[in-house]
């Protein structure tokens, strides 16, 4: 199925009119909605504002993006979404963050949660850290070359760059991290070695989050939230990395046996 996207400046109107994603034709202007349109078109229409959301971006904070790609892990982008978007106790701005792609289409998660991108490989803006994560069969993305070009050119002015699970395989494939110790998800260290031998693979089994130079990684999954987390108290404090654990209620999770309710 296809999906057209119509694209009028400042607004970008969606006309969903089924599930693809990428190989979507593009239109320079944008027909309006008549009271002719079938209630089942308008239905299915959607129009959103970028321009309102870019005029949120300030050019003065580091830049946190994560990239977006087809049956991405939901908790690898939202993960650290949720970590850098937090401001201080005191409600000041830290960081801009943002979500990249190779085009302005919504991209679905591995569990259907769709998700519009801020900016494309083409017009996004400078990164100070680049995310990358991964998705359940890499295959496709480790050959596309757009997103291993991308990592290349963001790779040579971001300040960090981190992986979770297997977006290790982009790592490796982009051949930025040559040299360096990383670790991917539980049970995919050997393989990654394998297939990447310049990569220090480093023991799954036994480690959670690896940083060596500029270069952070992770297993995965709910394990994002600590490369986020390490990533965030070096570029702020151990103060503020405080505040946001307590923001995400973090010490329920970790002792959530001890606070559940005991029945009477």
């Amino acid at each position: 199925m296809k999906t057209l996207a119509i694209i009028s400046i400042p607004l970008l109107i969606i006309i969903a009119s089924g599930c693809g994603s990428n190989d979507v034709p593009q239109a320079a202007t944008a027909a309006p909605l008549t009271q002719d349109t079938p209630p089942s078109a308008q239905a299915q229409t959607c129009v959103i504002n970028l321009d309102t959301r870019r005029k949120t971006f300030d050019e003065k904070l580091p830049t946190i993006g994560v990239i977006l790609f087809d049956d991405v892990l939901m908790t690898e982008v939202t993960a650290p979404i949720d970590v850098f978007s937090k401001p201080r106790e005191d409600g000041t701005k830290l960081f801009n963050v943002v979500t990249v792609a190779e085009t302005i289409q919504p991209v679905a998660t591995e569990s259907g949660l769709r998700i519009l991108p801020d900016y494309t490989f083409d017009d996004c803006p400078k990164l100070t850290v680049l995310v990358v994560p991964s998705a359940y069969d890499m295959t496709n993305i480790v050959r596309n070359g757009q997103i291993v070009t991308f990592i290349k050119k963001q790779n040579v002015n971001s300040e960090f760059t981190m992986s979770n699970c297997a977006g290790s395989q982009l790592i490796g494939e982009s051949g930025i991290a040559d040299g360096r110790k990383i670790v991917t998800y539980i049970g995919g260290g050997q393989e990654l070695q394998k297939k990447y031998p310049a990569l220090t693979v480093q023991d799954d089994r036994t480690v959670s989050f690896v940083e060596d130079g500029k270069f952070l990684s992770s297993n995965g999954n709910l394990a994002s939230y600590i490369s986020a987390l390490e990533l965030l108290e070096k570029m702020s404090d151990k103060q503020h990395r405080a505040f946001v654990e307590s923001y995400l209620y973090l010490e329920r999770l970790t002792g959530w046996e001890k606070l559940k309710r005991q029945p009477k």
